[in-house]
């Protein structure tokens, strides 16, 4: 097994496949915003390119998502210094109507301190989250950062705000604001919110400064995002059937759907270049099909609440068991640095003979605490094994839901150690007999 895996790595380094799909994708369709046509045009062109590659059982499974769309936007200081501001909507903001809203900014160095605001001295006003998020090589600081994004518009409509205002989550210093979902439209209960804007970090810099200086600042907010009703969505599906136990399932997973400021090229273009370009050397190296099926995930809906997670795991909830274990790729194009599992005690050594096949990568052999995916989130959840295959993101919220997010962003040859490591870890996965689970349904009788 070990041998198979070093030729997949090897062959990996020759393969432009995952590149000229994600230019494909993002030439051929652009952004893929949840629910819309280019995200069904997106479909439609994954399962032509799965086919031709030759995967087995390629087909949709539909579901409804509510529709999102942005409208016109725009923000300026009315005084005590006249200036534009750059901002972007997040998803799923209520409009402010076609003559926008004007108001006094209150300022906030974080959410929580808004939380923590007295009412009287919020309401009426257009409050200010200038929360700044850390550059991480792991992406960790995305996770606190992005609780102002999912909160800030709630809180703010229950301390009686008209309108709400954020640093962008995000990590770059261009005047390029970053979008993003607030709390997903099932998930909020009948509230929709204040209209909240992202400011671009110059911005959020400016308009801070002008807070600064100790007078009231006066702030018009346009915003014009409506809901529409729900239209369909769906995740892509395709397999390599295992030979000997086609029921148990290696899943590999990345988003289909983008945000709509740029093409969706490293979020997640990326990522379905690399899980099919990866399965896809399988198909073209191995004498014959792994023991254990392999399936593709295309997910829909990722960026607006990972709709398409939650329909794969309440329609799979049955064979979720057989699930053996479960990765994605979601991270941009950087290259792969530490290998993360969620494996029980038992399983480790396994882990530890991954890692170190997958070490001429530059790879180390990384925690026990993976996180998988956003996708997968679910399948943890209900105790599917995962895996991560880390990706350095020390820039990778520079681009994130942001117009600087095209292809440009990625080269053709850097999607190579991506590949290989996936091709091999999917191999690895797919052919032992080892089971990541728990005690009574391990067997460590092979090696790689």
């Amino acid at each position: 097994m070990a041998r198979t895996a070093e030729h997949l790595i090897e062959q990996a380094q020759k393969d432009n496949m995952a590149y000229e799909l994600v230019q494909s994708l993002t030439t051929e369709i652009g952004p893929r915003l949840a629910g819309t046509s280019a995200e069904a045009r997106a479909r439609n062109w994954a399962i032509n390119k799965l086919e031709l590659l030759g995967f087995e059982n390629v087909h949709v499974e539909s579901f409804e998502v509510p529709v999102w769309l942005r409208g016109r936007e725009r923000a300026r200081i009315v005084s005590p210094f006249p200036q534009p501001l750059r901002i972007t909507a997040l998803g799923g903001s209520t409009s402010t109507g076609e003559h926008g809203v004007e108001g006094e900014v209150v300022g906030f160095p974080s959410l929580d301190s808004l939380i923590e605001a007295d009412p009287a001295r919020v309401e009426g006003k257009i409050v200010f989250v200038d929360e700044v998020m850390a550059r991480k090589r792991d992406g960790s600081g995305y996770g606190v950062a992005v609780q102002k994004r999912l909160r800030t518009a709630y809180v703010a409509q229950q301390l009686g705000a008209i309108a709400a205002l954020i640093r962008s989550v995000g990590t770059s210093s261009h005047r390029f604001p970053h979008t993003g979902q607030m709390r997903p439209l099932s998930d909020s209960a009948g509230k929709r919110g204040v209209p909240m804007a992202a400011l671009s970090a110059p911005d959020a810099d400016q308009l801070s400064r002008v807070l600064s200086y100790g007078g009231p600042v006066v702030v018009h907010l346009l915003v014009t995002s409506e809901v529409r009703a729900p239209a369909q969505s769906g995740n892509v599906i395709a397999e390599i059937r295992g030979r000997d136990s086609p029921e148990e399932i290696v899943l590999a997973g990345a988003h289909l759907d983008s945000w709509d400021l740029g093409t969706g090229a490293v979020d997640d273009g990326a990522g379905v270049g690399i899980v099919i370009a990866a399965s896809r050397l399988l198909l073209e190296h191995l004498p014959e099909a792994p023991r254990r099926t392999i399936r593709l995930v295309l997910f829909g809906s990722e960026e607006v609440g990972f709709v398409g997670a939650r329909d794969y795991s309440e329609r799979y909830s049955a064979e979720l068991p057989q699930h053996i274990v479960a990765a994605e790729s979601d991270f941009g194009a950087g290259d792969i640095w530490r290998f993360d599992t969620r494996f029980p005690a038992e399983q480790l050594p396994y882990a530890t003979e991954i890692a170190r096949i997958l070490s001429p990568l530059d790879i180390v052999r990384g925690n026990n605490t993976a996180y998988g995916g956003p996708d997968l989130r679910y399948m943890r959840e209900s105790g599917v094994p995962v895996i991560t295959l880390l990706q350095d993101g020390t820039d990778y919220f520079d681009l994130h839901h942001t117009p600087d997010d095209t292809l440009d962003k990625i080269g053709p040859d850097d999607l190579h150690q991506n590949v290989a490591a996936w091709a091999a870890f999917l191999y690895l996965a797919a052919e032992t007999e080892v089971y990541f689970r728990d005690a009574e349904a391990a067997s460590v009788t092979g090696t790689p």
